[in-house]
């Protein structure tokens, strides 16, 4: 799965990797632990224009009568993702790239969860497969987001079995542009073929408030002192 990630790079940096139209989001700041139910920037087609928007992580469907709904739809698995109702209906014309450079999984150790930070090799930005939609109720309107997730590669799967889909840049654009149909891009979905780098991190990430160039930190574990050494 995907539960936290990062996007520390600055609107120019961005701005500069993409094919961007319109940029939407007023107020981004770049961070280094975006948690669910926050929001974070996406790229969407829209009349044939890529634009960046901001969004809220964790789909709301349009059906559903409360906000918190999205707390449990962060992920979609997209090995079933066209036989989902709050998903299925959204393939055809809400595909959406999710905007990040790098992501945290927690891997079970000795009773306890274990951090790692996981990036593309060399860094940069990542593209993550995503589902958007507009939840209206009075005159609330939010636009939400999920990751399409899939089968870890290997080397990932020594920390957790699932793993956001990723696209490089050209598959990216097919993805969100709404003139291709969704089993001309499928295949794409499950070649993935991005190369990763991971390391181990503290817990400081743990904490969704805990947002600095810490958390992306390779974890050093603390020197042992022997108090009782015999004086030489």
């Amino acid at each position: 799965m995907c539960g936290r990630k990062t996007l520390s790079m600055s609107k120019r940096q961005i701005i500069e990797q993409l094919m961007v139209d319109e940029w939407q989001v007023e107020d981004y700041t770049p961070s280094y632990n975006i948690a669910p139910t926050q929001n974070s920037v996406v790229l969407v087609q829209e009349r044939g224009y890529n634009i960046v928007r901001s969004m809220r992580w964790g789909l709301i469907p349009a059906w559903s009568k409360n906000e918190l709904y999205g707390s449990k739809m962060i992920n979609a698995r997209i090995e079933t993702v066209t036989a989902k109702p709050s998903f299925k209906n959204l393939i055809p014309k809400n595909r959406c790239i999710v905007l990040s450079d790098g992501y945290y999984e927690w891997k079970q150790s000795g009773g306890r969860k274990v951090p790692f930070f996981i990036q593309r090799k060399g860094g940069g930005l990542m593209f993550f497969a995503g589902l958007w939609t507009t939840w209206s109720m009075s005159s609330k309107r939010i636009f939400t987001y999920t990751i399409l997730t899939t089968k870890a590669q290997k080397g990932i799967s020594a920390i957790h079995d699932r793993m956001p889909v990723l696209f490089d840049k050209s598959k990216a654009e097919m993805w969100i542009n709404l003139d291709n149909q969704f089993s001309e891009v499928e295949r794409e979905l499950t070649e993935n073929k991005e190369v990763l780098n991971y390391y181990q991190v503290s817990d400081f990430v743990n904490k969704p408030n805990n947002n600095s160039v810490a958390c992306i930190a390779p974890f050093k574990a603390p020197t042992k002192l022997n108090l009782f050494e015999d004086d030489q």
